[in-house]
């Protein structure tokens, strides 16, 4: 195990009947890490959640937790803890009662108890007061705050959350997540989070693992999912993107030449460094992310250019947003820093330009 790796997942399978949910997924998450788990519903990645837990079994493959094979040491005696979507605090107990649950169960004595409840109190910013509370009399953010509370109080290794903020209002969510990077920061614990929000996701993790049909399509930081995708799914999935269809002429050391006939290019080149391994000469795709395309006034210039129409326009607050469609029936997503008055309008003919080191260009097969 290499220095400082905390959790080890190798060729993990997992079936149920003939469904296959997990298919030879293998993943390293180091000690201290904030990793996200983010892919379409039926992805896996809960699935995978519930075998590092102990919940469920893999059919094969291995799991290794701080150095050491979970094959056969089941949940409750694993460096782990887990917060569910639904939090699954006891409606019988006090706040008091819940967070202290899990060191009644190590039958640790009753003044120790007391002492960590409150040191997790503090640490999650709830009133002493709260203590003698039951999670009815408490609103569900500071149910949230004693659900993370519970699951840390036993200071586990790897604590694992399954999209405990899903259920909260926007704003409330916002609070909390703001609130779980500040406690991953403050208590140094490893954070494997499932969840749907990618934003919270490109807030929060260190990295992120984009999972579909029980693989992994892409494990790296936010900024490599975001501006450096494996392929178009994840291009798109990360949020909404422009992948214009190019025509790839060459591709060497150097970079790639190519054409287009949507795109004014003097050069028709891109280095390297904004090339896929797995270009090769033939249909390529060039991505440009909606918030780098520019709105080109009279006599500016860019590396690359584009006319367009305008066709819809979104307002919303610090952004705009245009959809605009090119001369070859192109579909384009432009965004811009939100103004008092719109500076073009539906119907409006548009020169779209971007930098050709805001690009990335991959290959067209794939999903």
């Amino acid at each position: 195990m290499p220095a400082g790796t905390i959790l080890t997942v190798q060729d993990v399978t997992k079936t149920y009947g003939r469904y296959e949910a997990l298919k030879g997924v293998s993943l390293s998450v180091e000690k201290g890490e904030f990793v996200a788990l983010v892919g379409p519903s039926g992805c896996g990645k809960t699935t995978l959640l519930k075998q590092i837990a102990g919940f469920e079994d893999p059919a094969s493959g291995r799991i290794t937790i701080a150095g050491k094979d979970m094959a056969g040491v089941p949940a409750a005696k694993r460096p782990t803890s887990m917060v569910f979507q639904k939090l699954a605090l006891f409606p019988h107990m006090t706040v008091a009662e819940n967070i202290g649950f899990p060191l009644k169960l190590r039958k640790m004595a009753p003044e120790k108890i007391a002492s960590r409840v409150g040191e997790m109190i503090a640490l999650m910013q709830l009133k002493p007061e709260y203590l003698s509370r039951y999670p009815r009399e408490l609103s569900g953010g500071e149910q949230q705050r004693v659900a993370l509370a519970r699951s840390m109080v036993s200071s586990p290794e790897l604590l694992l959350l399954d999209e405990p903020l899903s259920a909260l209002d926007v704003k409330l969510k916002k609070v909390l997540q703001a609130e779980l990077k500040r406690l991953h920061r403050s208590v140094g614990v490893t954070f494997v989070h499932v969840t749907h929000d990618l934003e919270e996701a490109m807030m929060l993790a260190d990295r992120i693992c984009v999972m579909r049909d029980g693989r992994i399509l892409q494990l790296g930081t936010p900024a490599d999912i975001y501006y450096r995708p494996a392929d178009r799914f994840v291009a798109g999935f990360i949020g909404e993107t422009n992948l214009l269809p190019v025509t790839v002429l060459s591709h060497d050391a150097s970079g790639i030449r190519y054409r287009s006939e949507d795109i004014a290019d003097d050069t028709g080149a891109v280095a390297a460094s904004f090339v896929a391994d797995n270009v090769v000469p033939g249909e390529g795709l060039m991505m440009v992310r909606p918030e780098l395309l520019k709105l080109l006034k009279a006599g500016e210039t860019a590396d690359c250019t584009l006319e367009a129409t305008i066709t819809e326009v979104f307002g919303k607050g610090g952004t705009i947003q245009y959809r605009a469609r090119s001369k070859q029936g192109q579909d384009l997503v432009i965004e811009i820093p939100g103004t008092s008055s719109l500076p073009v309008a539906i119907g409006d003919q548009v020169k779209l330009g971007w930098a050709k080191s805001d690009i990335y260009v991959f290959a067209s097969a794939g999903a």
